[in-house]
């Protein structure tokens, strides 16, 4: 599963991998569906990379407050993930707005490269509310940080699963196509597991609530559109990860 990882770091993030690492022939369907498998796993090194950020931080430098080692936290994150997935938030935001409940209208904003005022309230919103959720978990609770990546990632193949992908061209349609179920199944089994076992009793008032919240969505996207686009799954994880730190600083 080497090759689906390395596929879905260079798809997910901007992490800086060996030149010539993948060839285009690795990109093969069956690979790209694997791919989507190993989403939690970059979350996780996501996680990771925010975790020892902060903790490097409180330890070289313990005079900062809160609210500065969030701020770093944060722009570290954006910069991790390239700002894709809030390009994502951003777009649907737009195509919601702008469509006025018209599906191809929906679809057609959506590939507009231009940002309009819903997009760019919609990404003010999102990060400062994610800054004000870091600002009270950054350093109480290192976990939240591993937590939020590894969760909003798996709501996403989740949504694969689940909801039929609308643009036969899209660049996320053979991920789609060729997803493995039953080893998606085992992946979201591990994650839960994890949770479990590293909130106890929390983690089942916060797997409520991103279910609740990512059905939500997945209602949105399937009465407007009949499914899912890759921006739309960009968005989901821009929200969940917003959801799970905020249900982290309040349990």
């Amino acid at each position: 599963m080497l090759r689906p990882l390395l596929i879905a770091l260079q798809f997910m993030t901007r992490l800086p991998l060996p030149e010539n690492l993948l060839q285009s022939r690795d990109y093969q369907p069956d690979q790209l569906g694997k791919s989507v498998v190993m989403y939690p796993v970059v979350g996780l090194l996501i996680g990771a990379l925010l975790v020892t950020i902060s903790l490097g931080l409180n330890i070289f430098a313990p005079q900062l407050q809160n609210i500065i080692v969030a701020a770093l936290v944060l722009f570290s994150w954006v910069l991790i993930t390239g700002a894709l997935h809030l390009d994502g938030l951003s777009d649907s935001a737009d195509a919601w707005v702008g469509g006025y409940g018209d599906r191809d209208r929906t679809l057609a904003i959506m590939k507009d490269p231009y940002c309009g005022p819903a997009g760019v309230s919609i990404i003010v919103v999102c990060l400062l509310v994610k800054f004000a959720a870091l600002s009270a978990v950054v350093t109480q609770s290192w976990i939240s940080l591993l937590i939020a990546p590894v969760l909003a990632r798996s709501a996403v193949i989740v949504l694969f699963m689940s909801t039929a992908y609308v643009r036969e061209a899209g660049i996320a349609s053979s991920h789609a196509a060729h997803l493995p179920k039953s080893l998606a199944g085992l992946m979201l089994g591990l994650v839960v597991l994890a949770c479990v076992y590293a909130l106890q009793v929390k983690a089942l008032w916060l797997l409520i609530v991103v279910a609740m919240v990512f059905l939500c969505l997945r209602y949105l996207m399937v009465q407007r559109l009949g499914g899912m686009t890759g921006d739309t799954a960009g968005a989901v994880i821009e929200v969940l990860e917003v959801v799970v730190l905020l249900v982290l600083a309040v349990v």
